[in-house]
């Protein structure tokens, strides 16, 4: 058996960071339900708060993607006529 190539690359600095941020994900063809919102972002939370955020949700009928989407956009408006 002979070993894979390695197509690893380190990335080079973006020399536009905000076109960099908005730009949408190279693979981000298919279309799906989830496309709407194809960024993801990992939190660390506690149990207790992630319980409940959970239970909010929940008791507002929403997903926790849903809320905190929601939250997420409430706090960073845009306010340069980009998508919300």
């Amino acid at each position: 058996m002979s070993p894979r190539p390695s197509n690893r690359r380190f990335a080079a600095r973006p020399r536009d960071p905000e076109s960099w941020v908005r730009a949408p994900e190279p693979s981000a063809t298919a279309q799906s339900a989830g496309d709407l919102f194809s960024a993801r972002l990992t939190v660390d939370v506690t149990p207790e708060l992630r319980a409940r955020i959970k239970i909010t949700a929940f008791q507002r009928g929403q997903t926790v993607a849903d809320m905190l989407r929601d939250l997420l956009a409430r706090e960073f408006p845009a306010t340069d006529g980009g998508q919300t």
